[in-house]
């Protein structure tokens, strides 16, 4: 009796160390670091408003459209401003003949310090600056618009103010850089350190065989 029962706890001994070593080994086998922070990264695109860049502001008024400048002025700007001859002005000044005049140049407005010490006139680069950030072309403003993002609808407002008895030129596109010229120059500046080389080379052949 003694005997089956110290051959059958060996077996169930046996068994237990025979399933902790399984199972220690399959534990170093499959073991995996657990990750800082649970979860799968997920990519997110920016949406911080970043303002939109693109072609220089002559290209862009090249191709700007008088007709939707109006349309859009209307919608954006038409609650505080008016746009005819002699209009009157309402939260902001009256915006007839006012590319090229001062910045705070509308007679019977009270415009704001920022504007009024700021100086200078509405060049393209200035009612575009303006147009895009108030906040920032004249910190202090009170000017409550936000800004306008968009390149082609700036342009298409720029002209239509611009056709408000102002009619400036528009400024001219920047002419688009031509990589074949700086290519053509890099080649030439390669080609004449090669010259150069072979030169000294045919120096040094001449010298060799005078010796």
């Amino acid at each position: 009796m003694d005997d089956r029962f110290n051959t059958a706890a060996g077996w169930v001994l046996f068994a237990g160390v025979i399933a902790l070593g399984l199972s220690i080994i399959s534990g170093k086998v499959f073991h995996t670091e657990r990750p800082e922070t649970l979860g799968y990264p997920i990519e997110v695109a920016d949406a911080g408003g970043a303002e939109e860049t693109g072609p220089d502001l002559g290209t862009l008024l090249a191709a700007a459209d008088v007709a939707a400048g109006a349309t859009a002025a209307a919608a954006r700007c038409g609650t505080c401003h008016s746009f005819e001859s002699g209009g009157a002005n309402g939260q902001g000044p009256n915006l007839w003949n006012t590319m090229g005049a001062p910045l705070a140049g509308h007679a019977g407005f009270g415009y704001s310090s920022a504007l009024t010490e700021k100086g200078g006139t509405w060049t393209w680069d200035a009612m575009n600056d303006w147009l895009l950030n108030p906040k920032r072309f004249a910190p202090g403003t009170s000017m409550g618009f936000a800004g306008l993002k968009n390149n082609e609808d700036r342009a298409n407002i720029l002209v239509y103010l611009n056709s408000l008895g102002s009619n400036l030129p528009l400024p001219e596109p920047k002419a688009a850089e031509e990589p074949a010229a700086e290519e053509a120059a890099a080649d030439a500046e390669a080609e004449g350190a090669a010259e150069e080389v072979t030169e000294q080379d045919a120096a040094a052949e001449v010298e060799e065989v005078t010796e």
